[in-house]
């Protein structure tokens, strides 16, 4: 087996001109730099779009991809946003990013792109939205992009409590307010899929990118999901959870020799007889959805 060596740099702790790094030119100019250095390996953190804390390894999808990563720059190259927008939009470069603070900064941003796409869709956007309709419509999405589009679009309209704080009919999933929930909120799932689309877009572009270089991404899927996550609330049968959600038995590591006492990180454990009995199809539904995004993949 080949040996070789790895940069660890997460796409937000690049340099860019809207808060923190993205999936854009900042991104290619890494990649030069990785090329000119000799590397052939760019290792990354989990990508999942990210919940209280920012942490990557606490993502609120164990499919879907983080909104933060999605680069304006590149929305501006499809005549979605304009050079004025851009430059209107440019924070200071800081140390240390202020997630909060830059995410609100680049969803607007994201979201003017948005609303410019859905009037332009039948005219000047009209190739764009033929895309999104065949992206979102193929076989792969099917495992996620419904549910993620729909538990995003709710999470927004609840103040991003957790889904266990929601209306007792939508924690279970009750078939009559998912559809009225899909009624009342159809804009934002159209948003929340179109946020999708172009971070699978931006992504597979900068992939394509590193693979002239001779680089290959390494990707990072942890194995457990946040308590929170949309996977939880769509696929309860597969978590060690009660009827309202909650976890009962969750994950953690005894002390050893970076903490005596131990962590708790609280993540649902699995119910693995559950999962043996679909021959383990959302896992192997989750490990494709991951490939696609990434050359090789750590099962962390």
């Amino acid at each position: 087996m080949e040996r070789r060596s790895a940069i660890l740099l997460h796409p937000t702790a690049l340099p860019g001109p809207f808060g923190s790094g993205d999936l854009g030119p900042d991104a290619v100019a890494w990649l030069d730099r990785l090329a000119a250095a000799g590397q052939s390996l760019w290792q990354i953190l989990p990508l999942g779009p990210t919940a209280l804390g920012d942490s990557p390894y606490g993502a609120l999808s164990a499919f879907a991809g983080n909104p933060r990563l999605v680069s304006p720059e590149r929305l501006a190259e499809l005549g979605l946003l304009t050079s004025e927008e851009l430059e209107r939009a440019r924070l200071p470069w800081t140390p240390r990013v202020d997630f909060e603070r830059s995410g609100a900064h680049r969803r607007d941003l994201v979201r003017r792109a948005f609303d410019r796409f859905e009037s332009e869709r039948g005219g000047a956007q009209a190739a764009l939205a033929d895309e999104l309709a065949a992206w979102s419509s193929a076989p792969e999405m099917a495992a996620w992009l419904d549910d993620w589009t729909l538990f995003a679009a709710l999470r927004e309209r609840h103040g991003r409590e957790a889904w266990t704080s929601w209306p007792e009919a939508l924690r279970r999933r009750e078939p009559a307010a998912l559809n009225a929930a899909r009624s009342e909120l159809a804009t934002e799932i159209r948003f929340h899929a179109f946020v999708q689309f172009c971070f699978a877009r931006q992504l597979a572009a900068l992939r394509s990118e590193a693979a002239r270089r001779g680089i290959a991404l390494l990707g990072d899927l942890p194995i457990y999901v946040a308590a929170d996550a949309a996977d939880v609330w769509a696929h309860p049968e597969l978590f060690e959870v009660d009827a309202e959600g909650r976890p009962g038995l969750v994950a953690g590591v005894p002390p050893d020799y970076f903490s005596a006492d131990g962590q708790l990180w609280g993540n649902p454990l699995y119910r693995w007889s559950v999962l043996a009995e679909s021959g383990y199809a959302w896992w192997i539904d989750r490990i494709r959805a991951n490939l696609a995004q990434v050359d090789l993949l750590r099962l962390d």
